[in-house]
């Protein structure tokens, strides 16, 4: 049983330690990349590529690869424009790309996504969620209207999952709540806030930069740092005696975060509620799936009695607020145009 013990908090602390690294790397870059093919003749297509960047000079390095019977028919136009890469072509296929297959090349070395999204003269639509492990799409000509709730709901579960620095407040939110009621409460205030103002922010009501929304996440965890720790130390707080109220507050920062996620794949209007819909409620499930997961550690920590040691308390908490500072400082310095 000891030797059992000694294994699991070996696992832990390594765990704890690559994500650590995993955070530091792959902090809030969940952003899809976008590609629109729209019909305008019987066999001509107008090509919409859209790729995250960061500043006006880096992008993901993902590139469209059309089937072989395609035929660019002008050069294509770049720039880059909202924190992503965008740019336009025209090509000619025969056969009106049914049966053929589209490529995203360098998908296989990212975190990312590709939403794609083909839109025929005949107003039937196609949309596809291409990921690291499935970089290719293959057009039907058929395509079924079940493709739009699927797409975004796996949009918005990858999003939340891979948007590190939200489960990182979250983690911050659960280390604070020591009962059933006041963790309903933190989780359904935290749900109830991002969805308000993901709302919001689709629908153009509210806009706030990325660089400085960025850094308010950031704050957000740092925040939470000094109260876990107060929280093991047997202290109490504001923030401690209510986390709900606090977990309200920064969520709606949260949400125009979430929101960033899903304007990057260009809905058109008409599907705005059920995209908005469907990507909201994956968001939740892939929040839920982490509370629940973080609820079984915690649980597993106190059937083997490890909740009692020391690194079971404090690392958590340091791991809070050091990444919560670390992406504070790094997003401070890209606000101001030193990162």
């Amino acid at each position: 049983m000891r030797g059992m013990r000694h294994w699991f908090a070996a696992s832990c602390l390594g765990l704890i330690a690559w994500l650590g690294l995993e955070l530091c790397t792959f902090a809030h870059e969940a952003r899809p990349a976008y590609l629109l093919l729209r019909q305008t003749t019987p066999d001509t297509f107008d090509l919409l590529w859209k790729v995250p960047a960061q500043g006006d000079n880096l992008r993901l390095g993902l590139y469209v690869r059309l089937p072989d019977t395609a035929e660019r028919l002008n050069e294509s136009h770049g720039m880059f424009v909202g924190g992503a890469y965008v740019e336009r072509w025209r090509f000619r296929e025969p056969n009106a790309l049914v049966g053929s297959t589209i490529q995203i090349d360098g998908l296989r070395h990212t975190l990312t996504d590709v939403l794609v999204r083909i839109e025929r003269l005949d107003g039937t639509t196609q949309i596809a969620r291409l990921a690291p492990e499935s970089p290719s799409l293959k057009v039907t000509a058929a395509p079924s209207g079940w493709e739009v709730v699927s797409t975004y709901f796996w949009i918005g579960v990858e999003h939340i999952l891979l948007g590190v620095d939200h489960l990182l407040f979250v983690l911050g939110l659960l280390l604070i709540v020591n009962t059933t009621s006041a963790l309903v409460k933190t989780i359904t205030a935290f749900t109830i806030a991002h969805s308000i103002t993901l709302a919001l922010s689709v629908f153009s009501v509210i806009h706030v930069p990325d660089a400085p929304l960025n850094a308010m996440i950031a704050l957000s965890i740092l925040f939470l740092g000094p109260e876990v720790v107060r929280k093991w130390r047997g202290q109490s707080s504001f923030t401690i005696r209510h986390p709900w109220f606090v977990s309200f507050v920064f969520g709606l920062m949260h949400g125009i975060g979430f929101a960033s996620g899903l304007s990057m794949t260009g809905i058109p209007h008409g599907e705005i509620p059920s995209a908005l819909l469907f990507f909201n409620l994956g968001v939740e499930a892939g929040q839920l799936a982490f509370v629940l997961v973080a609820i079984w550690v915690t649980m597993s920590l106190r059937t083997l009695e490890l909740d009692r040691a020391w690194w079971s308390r404090r690392i958590p908490a340091y791991v809070v607020g050091s990444l919560g500072a670390f992406w504070t400082i790094q997003r401070c310095l890209i606000l101001v145009g030193l990162g």
